[in-house]
């Protein structure tokens, strides 16, 4: 446990959120993590600026969360961020847009894919996730912050997310979702949360370790086009 690195791969900050930039790197040392992305969403006006900050302890990367009801202007806002930003995920929760994620291999990841009538994933688009290597996010504010029926809901569907990740062997990753830093969760609660829907111990920390630092090591690389293809010099 003690050598694993831990990635909170969707973290909001001030100004989208309350909490500054230098208290979430502080409080996620704290908790144990050796990276945070730090997320804002692409219809967010300041989804442009560039992060202004470093942490000699903690690695700190810029995410885009792409919100868009139209697949065509997802497609053309990945082209626009892909090269200026660390992670990619897609806010899904619609059936075109998570198709139009989980289709779309210069897509790290499909967040809150779960949609009002069902978990938002089937068996068609599971194995087009495990195909172009995008990545189901199980975000636990969904547990942590829901109540009744409404975590009852959540529970369920990620149950069968899980399921249909296990069959077509698609990457996974727990993240926070954080607002500020009281939404954040030590790398052990997260791995704790994750049993409720039926994770395994081992599942939940390459969740929280060896899936999300693969991306971020892949895709942050400057001659990375898509999955199994690159510019060599």
């Amino acid at each position: 446990m003690n050598k694993c690195k831990f990635y909170d791969c969707n973290v909001h900050s001030f100004p989208e959120r309350t909490s500054s930039l230098s208290e979430i790197a502080d409080f996620a040392k704290h908790l144990g993590y050796s990276g945070i992305v730090i997320t804002v969403h692409s219809n967010d006006k300041r989804a442009d600026i560039d992060l202004d900050y470093e942490d000699d302890e903690l690695n700190i990367y810029r995410g885009i969360e792409i919100v868009t009801d139209s697949p065509s202007k997802l497609h053309g806002l990945v082209g626009k961020y892909r090269s200026k930003v660390d992670l990619i995920s897609v806010h899904g929760g619609s059936e075109k847009i998570n198709r139009a994620a989980v289709e779309n291999p210069n897509i790290d990841y499909l967040a809150h894919p779960i949609t009002p009538k069902d978990s938002g994933l089937n068996h068609v688009l599971a194995k087009a996730a495990s195909t172009n290597n995008v990545a189901i996010d199980f975000n636990l504010d969904l547990i942590i912050k829901g109540r009744g029926g409404k975590r009852v809901h959540s529970l369920l569907h990620f149950k069968n997310n899980l399921k249909l990740a296990r069959k077509f062997n698609v990457p996974s990753i727990l993240t926070s979702n954080s607002f500020s830093i009281y939404d954040m969760r030590a790398p052990l609660e997260m791995i704790a949360l994750s049993k409720l829907f039926g994770m395994t111990r081992d599942e939940a920390m390459n969740a929280l370790s060896n899936t999300p630092l693969r991306i971020l090591e892949q895709k942050n690389k400057s001659n990375f086009i898509c999955e199994g293809v690159e510019i060599i010099n």
